[in-house]
């Protein structure tokens, strides 16, 4: 599981220069920037925040992400 405090402070790295880029944890294992929409997955307990994989599920609806989500290309 991943630490509270480690969710507290993570931000979207495409939002954060413009905009407070909070992050919300859906089915357990997606963060989506509040701002911009990009899901994160979050791969064996370690959010992959990159803005690749952030685009890749950005138009995916939420509750078609996969669970768990696959690795990172």
């Amino acid at each position: 599981m991943v630490n509270k405090d480690l969710l507290d402070i993570l931000r979207c790295p495409a939002c954060v220069k413009n905009s407070p880029a909070l992050l919300e944890r859906v089915r357990e294992v997606w963060l989506i920037c509040a701002d911009c929409g990009r899901r994160y997955p979050i791969v064996e307990d370690i959010p992959v925040m990159l803005i690749s994989e952030g685009d890749r599920w950005r138009s995916t609806p939420i509750d078609e992400l996969p669970v768990p989500p696959p690795r990172p290309q």
